[in-house]
């Protein structure tokens, strides 16, 4: 009967040196000096014979690593797909009612952003947040008659006696020019204000040459306001978080996509928010009824440009809108992110929930009180469908092609890598 040895990977028969090993009963033994020491040792087994198929110990000691390695992958998958679905994903009213936030600086910046003759006006406002690259600002002038312009230019530094309407800082984009208007012109406000960027032709602006002229001349004000006091100027969805499929702020998925691609802006925006909303509303209350669950979205408009009520403004005090201010100022653990285009990202997240009528999504309790804010209800309000928004905001009625809530084919369209084309304004009328 020969002797099975497996010997540099190679099956062999014969007498085979110690240092090679023998297979016996499907077990590997251990090598022998002699042929007969081997007998001796296995006179009351069965020897395998040739041709018989062999396992060998190093072979099934990987095939074990491999089958180990797997399941524990799986385990730590699965792990990780019931955090991202468990939390308080099931709790859908927020305490996002009154901010909250304690403010490091020892006194508010000065008001220097008080906008001339607003207080006596009848018009709408249009504030605007400007910087030098925008250009020039004057393409707002023929909106003069429509509206009281307080044009806010947020890298100007003003000569001594400058009638420049001034902020504390150019930080976080928009949010400050926006911010300090309300601050310094809280007593004052006209029934509506509208908030725009300053460049006249923009990547977002929600118009088939992204021309925030026309749309401007056309907006109905009175109309945008009537069912709720507040409207985004966007009436697509694209580049916002209204799509259903765009990850919760508070997901695994979020947290991953903003480590893994610190350059995006949208998602380390998206990750910043839960803890933004910590800060803000927070400031020790108890952080169930202000914290995002894993499965809890924040869904908005893109792009920070809107109309509001001036009783909308009212549903927080004055002193609210300085510490939101003061977050964007700050620099501490708790102030918003150091990067500007974050911090000013999350504050577009946030307008919405600041100004949508409390009374339209908030639940009360029998004595009347505010409770908190129901998410599924302000998002439904804070998304409106496209095609019912270009009607109610700038008369396009009846469009044709809209086939989803999303989009109406012909009436917006995301340019390539989000921007315009350096010619683009003078080739448009500019």
């Amino acid at each position: 009967m020969p002797l099975i040895s497996v010997s540099n990977g190679k099956v062999s028969q014969g007498h085979v040196p110690c240092d090679d090993v023998f297979i016996h009963a499907a077990h590997f033994v251990p090598c022998f000096a002699s042929r007969s020491d081997y007998y001796a040792s296995t006179a009351a087994s069965t020897t395998i014979r040739a041709g018989t198929q062999v396992t060998s110990p190093g072979m099934r000691r990987t095939t074990k690593k491999i089958l180990v390695n797997f399941s524990l992958f799986g385990l730590a998958l699965l792990f990780i797909l019931y955090l991202n679905r468990s939390g308080r994903g099931s709790r859908k009213t927020f305490d996002w009612t009154t901010i909250r936030y304690q403010t490091t600086a020892s006194k508010p910046p000065d008001a220097y952003g008080v906008c001339p003759g607003l207080a006596t006006s009848a018009k709408a406002a249009l504030v605007v947040a400007r910087v030098a690259a925008d250009g020039a600002s004057n393409w707002t002038a023929t909106l003069a008659e429509r509206y009281h312009l307080c044009i806010y230019t947020a890298d100007e530094k003003p000569k001594d006696g400058s009638t420049v309407l001034r902020i504390p800082a150019n930080r976080a984009h928009e949010a400050i020019p926006y911010l300090t208007y309300i601050v310094d012109n809280y007593d004052a406000l006209p029934e509506a204000s509208v908030f725009v960027h300053g460049s006249r032709f923009a990547w977002h602006n929600d118009h088939p040459v992204y021309d925030n002229l026309p749309l401007l001349q056309n907006l109905n004000v009175a109309a945008a306001l009537s069912s709720s006091g507040y409207h985004n100027l966007r009436c697509d969805w694209s580049a916002g978080t209204c799509p259903p499929s765009t990850a919760p702020q508070g997901s695994l998925e979020t947290s991953m996509n903003a480590g893994l691609e610190p350059w995006n802006q949208r998602a380390v925006s998206d990750a910043a928010l839960p803890s933004a909303l910590l800060h803000l509303f927070g400031n020790g209350k108890d952080t169930r009824s202000i914290a995002l669950g894993r499965s809890d979205a924040v869904r908005s408009q893109c792009c920070a440009q809107f109309v509001v009520a001036r009783e909308n403004i009212y549903q927080h005090s004055r002193d609210g809108y300085v510490a939101l201010r003061q977050w964007l100022l700050d620099d501490g653990l708790n102030s918003a992110p150091k990067d500007d285009r974050i911090a000013g990202r999350v504050v577009s997240y946030l307008w919405h929930v600041l100004f949508l009528p409390r009374k339209g999504f908030a639940p009360r309790s029998s004595a009347g009180v505010l409770e908190g804010i129901d998410l599924n209800r302000l998002n439904d309000m804070a998304c409106p469908s496209a095609a019912d928004c270009y009607c109610r905001l700038y008369g396009r009625c009846d469009l044709q092609h809209c086939t989803t809530k999303e989009s109406c084919a012909g009436q917006y369209e995301v340019p390539k890598d989000f921007k315009l084309p350096a010619d683009w304004a003078a080739r448009h009328g500019g």
